[in-house]
């Protein structure tokens, strides 16, 4: 299975969420990270996303008698690149796009599910706003997200550190406005 496969599956995609920011853990934590999902699959997806070299045995050891593993994700296998994403069919960008808000449902889902869930005090947000950009307009606003973004993506977990989830979703609402390119 190649790595869209891969991530193109709302539960290997939380758990590569889960997995960021340099974590090593075993599938029981894992298990309990994404309480709304059975045991059961979470094993099976994380022995999915390890034989398909997204995620690596850090370490392994015997508990009460079975092998404890815990797992890694590398990072760099676990993107899809600009040449694979300009290579996917409108269909295929439909089916990322709903495995992305399936995925984002989910995990939102399970935000609310906890006890002492509390949107306002932990700063939820869930706006949309309109822009009217040109095209170099539109790519200096995506440089400059990617860099504030990239600058943060570093950062690694710590007591004093929650990981959050952050969604960028950006196409044009409206067709372009048509160019008369007669002299």
């Amino acid at each position: 299975m190649d790595t869209v496969e891969l991530l193109l599956h709302p539960v290997r995609l939380r758990i590569v969420h889960a997995m960021s920011g340099g974590r090593t853990l075993t599938t029981s934590q894992m298990c309990a990270l994404l309480p709304d999902v059975s045991k059961a699959t979470v094993y099976r997806h994380v022995g999915l996303l390890a034989d398909g070299g997204l995620l690596d045995v850090a370490d392994e050891q015997r508990v009460r008698g079975a092998v404890e593993r815990r797992y890694r994700l590398r990072g760099e296998r676990a993107v899809i690149d600009a040449e694979t994403a300009a290579s996917v069919s409108v269909e295929d960008h439909r089916r990322v796009f709903a495995v992305a808000m399936a995925t984002l449902l989910a995990e939102f889902n399970a935000y609310l599910d906890r006890d002492g869930a509390d949107p306002t005090a932990d700063l939820v947000g869930y706006r949309q706003h309109a822009l009217w950009l040109s095209r170099d307009e539109l790519a200096e606003l995506i440089g400059e997200m990617r860099e504030v973004l990239v600058a943060r993506m570093g950062n690694t977990p710590s007591p004093e550190r929650t990981r959050h989830l952050i969604s960028p979703i950006l196409f044009p609402a409206e067709e372009p406005p048509a160019t008369d390119d007669t002299p």
